[in-house]
């Protein structure tokens, strides 16, 4: 009797340690699938103090006008409409600083 269990107790070991490998690289599959790229994309934003890094911004936002410049509307019109009272609310405000 106790040979039977010492087998099933050796099976179930081998059959956690292979459950529990299978489930770290599932983890770690979907981990580099899902987060690594977005990651990756807030480390560039955070070390803009490197020059190499600032410079790579400065040419993304370059293209990404120049792309925008070639559409006809750039701001739809909730955003028109939103960005003109926060223009006449900041206007009202430096002329208050004015007075």
């Amino acid at each position: 009797m106790s040979q039977i269990n010492k087998t099933d107790l050796k099976t179930f070991f081998i059959k956690l340690v292979g459950i529990t490998f299978a489930i770290i690289v599932i983890i770690n599959v979907t981990y580099n699938l899902i987060f690594a790229e977005k990651l990756e994309n807030i480390n560039k934003l955070l070390s803009l103090n490197n020059k190499e890094n600032i410079e790579l911004m400065k040419n993304k936002i370059r293209s990404e006008m120049e792309k925008s410049l070639l559409k006809d509307k750039i701001i739809n019109e909730e955003d028109k409409v939103l960005l003109y009272k926060f223009y006449l609310k900041i206007n009202n405000e430096f002329q208050e600083v004015e007075k």
